[in-house]
């Protein structure tokens, strides 16, 4: 505990600290700036001291000698509105910041949707200001990737990019889920339950999630023996109000079909309004599976069938991805891939 006798005596120094951990000064600078190169017993005693002297590390003194910020910075695409309601978005930060505990990293959030935004953030984005990037909800089109890329900044991607899903694509650092193998498992859920017209909901065909969802689906309609029909395929843009219109169209276009997979719960849940507006009961008359197993999915009505991505996972390893190319880490692969699998519920 900080005592008043401790705060008159100054501000704490390292030397202090390693007095009373009973350590070497060398050992405090490498517990303070994160590095994995000190025993469990040391870093304890250490982190005991800093907690009972009050010791805060001197940000500008230390960034002076390590070159770096300690700082990194989250950038999602996307509006405010949804960055802040989605549950796919908490889970993410969630895990970053799970992630970022054990390091002297702090974590700053952006979203870079609007011109304005993305000229803000274009400009924050140096080495000056943080020590590398995570991006989440890229599009294809997105020239962020290679602008930090060419300023020398540490980036990791949420999410495999599209372009990367086509042939000679340029490699890139990021996490994703198994995309194309749990839209596939959804599928053949539906089609083992013996619905024979399943239509989908897909996602934006310039983002990775929403193509390679998509190659899922068509890849097990093809594998069940059916044929793969445009008119079965609606678009989305992984939005509650996208599903419930994507949802109507397939109706008017497809009356007959008895089973839906959207490529979000959001997108689920939408289908779900819709299917209850046209009269027609869930699972009876048309099975709906989602894609993420959100706290949504426990929520709707009925409960969502569903693929579960690990996203606090996959905002972990994003952050532990980012911070090993930070620090200069040999990787066994420039990305980190995790499994999805289905849970069962009510509405298929």
């Amino acid at each position: 505990m900080t005592t008043q006798r401790t705060r008159s005596l100054g501000r704490p120094t390292l030397d202090a600290v390693a007095a009373r951990a009973g350590v070497g000064r060398g050992t405090v600078s490498r517990v303070v700036n994160g590095s994995p190169q000190v025993s469990p017993e040391a870093r304890a005693a250490v982190q005991q001291a800093i907690a009972e002297l009050g010791y805060v590390p001197n940000r500008a003194a230390r960034a002076l000698v390590t070159q770096r910020t300690d700082s990194v910075a989250l950038v999602v695409s996307e509006s405010g509105e949804r960055v802040f309601t989605e549950p796919f978005f908490a889970g993410i930060v969630r895990g970053i910041s799970s992630g970022l505990l054990e390091t002297p990293m702090q974590l700053w959030l952006a979203m870079a949707q609007s011109p304005v935004e993305r000229e803000r953030v274009e400009h924050h984005l140096t080495n000056q200001h943080v020590d590398g990037v995570l991006l989440l909800s890229l599009h294809d089109a997105d020239p962020l990737p290679t602008l930090l890329e060419e300023r020398g900044l540490p980036t990791v991607l949420g999410g495999r990019p599209a372009r990367m899903l086509r042939p000679g694509a340029q490699p890139a650092y990021f996490v994703d889920v198994d995309n194309v193998g749990g839209a596939r498992q959804a599928v053949e859920y539906l089609a083992g339950k013996g619905r024979r017209r399943i239509a989908t909901i897909a996602g934006p065909q310039d983002m990775g999630a929403g193509l390679a969802r998509l190659t899922g689906y068509r890849e097990a309609v093809a594998a069940t023996g059916g044929q793969v029909d445009p008119a079965m395929i609606a678009y989305g843009d992984f939005s509650e109000g996208s599903g419930t219109a994507c949802m109507r169209r397939l109706l008017e276009s497809c009356p007959d079909l008895d089973a839906v997979f959207a490529a979000s719960d959001l997108m689920a849940h939408g289908a779900l309004r819709a299917l209850r507006e046209a009269g027609r009961r869930v699972p009876d008359d048309v099975a709906v599976v989602g894609y993420e197993d959100s706290p949504l999915a426990r929520q709707s009505d009925p409960p969502l069938t569903t693929v579960f991505q690990p996203v606090e996972e996959m905002g972990r390893q994003m952050a532990h991805l980012l911070v090993s190319r930070i620090r200069g880490e040999d990787l066994p692969a420039p990305y980190v891939l995790l499994d999805t699998h289905m849970v069962p519920r009510a509405s298929a």
